[in-house]
């Protein structure tokens, strides 16, 4: 019986059709599927490696890296000249990856069919296997590494920002950058102007610093330019904003008042602190503040809101090369350097399609995320932007913000009361911001929704407030 089974598995063909990303990892996963699906079971043994080349149509070094990342998930084991055989349903070896993510933070939603972590691996592979160079995992100048400075200057001009190679630097991530932008640009007692709910991380780094906060008014579009006229009027040196969908309150800021609060700050002197965390997720994605008065611009780019929260990889770029280089003892001193096989992976995706190819996919997800919202939350309920991936849901006055999180918590929805945004907390209305991104599917976001969708009707909101 084994021998006639065994047979049967020399004509098994996995299905790899419409797949992204390196052959070899979707071969492996065919594997791990049909396992899976008790299609294979332990003891089949898979088609001689040349034999499957053929049928696929692929090199025979395609399989052989196929077959070999299978067994070292435990899949299958080798039998020397008897071939490959399937070990069975088992844990990939190794420590198992079960951490859970911080439920508080904003991440994008993972694309489908595992498209970043193939993109990942094809680039590493293709890195530690060349032999021109030595691996990424040295000491980088400060400043960055070369090919990733050229790479997010490219990427900068592109988007209109006059951004030289010597003017942009590489961080660990947004906030690194967001810190060294402020511990080198502003003094203890300066005035930041800012809107009334900010991103914390923001909040942290200017408690830290010893900044005075100006809430500015703002609109549905953002801040208003003569409110911002009036601060800088009243003392105000700086201004830190968050053009496209704004964290937390999703404000998009159109070009006109782009241009309009860019002209703001060039007639009073004042200097921006632009944290574009989201301008690159948009299909058609608006020219940044920066573009229109870079000689005034510190420009945050990052990485980790467009695709990964774990590539810690952000670019600045300074209005000047003197202050570029202030920058760039700040970043030394406080992290040494962003992660390098991490950086060299991403300008590895810049110089070729991979990073549109990623960013299309998060925006898709994120629309996807945005539909389901839609369909079940009421309209006039939340504001949102269709390809971002956070909520801000203004509640009635009196409502338990507090009471709506904890209720959600077990439901694995990211949520966090408004006042955890707010300039002053104290006199904050009461909002809520909602992540649907991150790893949760989409049933289990839809079911989620509809709980906070039944505890932020009118009267069972009422009867919260009075916990």
């Amino acid at each position: 019986m084994g021998s006639v089974r065994q047979k049967a598995m020399q004509g098994w063909k996995p299905d790899i059709t419409g797949t992204l990303g390196p052959k070899y990892l979707a071969i492996a996963e065919a594997i791990a599927r049909d396992v899976e699906a008790g299609m294979l079971n332990a003891g089949d043994r898979l088609p001689p490696q040349r034999m499957l080349a053929e049928a696929l149509g692929v090199d025979l070094t395609t399989i052989t890296r196929a077959y070999g990342e299978a067994q070292r998930l435990g899949l299958i084991e080798g039998d020397g000249r008897r071939g490959s055989f399937v070990r069975g349903k088992s844990e990939p070896a190794g420590i198992l990856y079960k951490e859970p993510a911080d439920a508080g933070m904003n991440a994008p939603p993972e694309a489908p069919d595992r498209l970043l972590e193939k993109a990942f691996a094809a680039s590493v592979a293709q890195l530690l296997g060349r032999s021109d160079g030595p691996a990424p995992f040295h000491y980088q100048p400060r400043g960055g590494m070369a090919l990733a400075r050229e790479a997010g200057a490219a990427l900068l001009r592109g988007r209109g920002i006059p951004a030289q190679e010597d003017m942009v630097l590489v961080s660990a991530g947004g906030q690194h950058a967001l810190h060294a932008v402020i511990s080198t640009e502003l003094q203890p007692g300066d005035v930041l102007a800012v809107g009334a709910f900010v991103y914390p991380g923001l909040l942290s780094v200017a408690r830290r610093y010893g900044l005075k906060l100006r809430a500015v008014p703002s609109d549905a579009e953002g801040m208003l330019p003569d409110a911002l006229a009036m601060a800088c009027a009243e003392g105000a040196v700086a201004v830190y904003l968050v053009p496209t969908n704004d964290n937390p309150t999703t404000a998009t800021m159109g070009q006109s008042r782009r241009a309009a609060l860019a002209a703001v700050i060039r007639e009073h002197g004042i200097k921006l602190i632009e944290d574009d965390a989201y301008g690159m997720l948009p299909e058609r994605p608006l020219a940044p503040i920066a573009a229109l008065v870079p000689e005034r611009s510190w420009h945050i780019a990052s990485v980790s809101k467009i695709l990964s929260p774990g590539l810690r990889v952000a670019w600045v770029a300074a209005p000047d090369v003197a202050a570029a280089w202030r920058l760039a003892a700040d970043l030394h001193e406080t992290a040494v350097m962003a992660p390098p096989l991490n950086v060299a992976v991403v300008a590895d995706w810049l110089h070729g399609s991979t990073f549109d190819t990623l960013c299309t996919a998060t925006r898709a997800e994120a629309r996807a995320r945005q539909a389901i919202a839609r369909s079940v939350l009421r309209a006039d309920s939340f504001h949102a932007q269709e390809e971002g991936y956070h909520l801000w849901m203004p509640l009635p006055d009196g409502a338990n913000a507090t009471e709506i999180v904890y209720a959600l918590r077990p439901q694995g929805l990211s949520v966090v009361a408004g006042d955890a945004f707010a300039v002053e907390p104290a006199s904050a209305p009461p909002a809520l911001r909602i992540s649907i991104g991150g790893s949760t599917p989409r049933d289990r976001l839809e079911r989620a929704l509809r709980l906070l969708d039944a505890l932020t009707t009118p009267d069972v909101t009422r009867k919260i407030a009075l916990v």
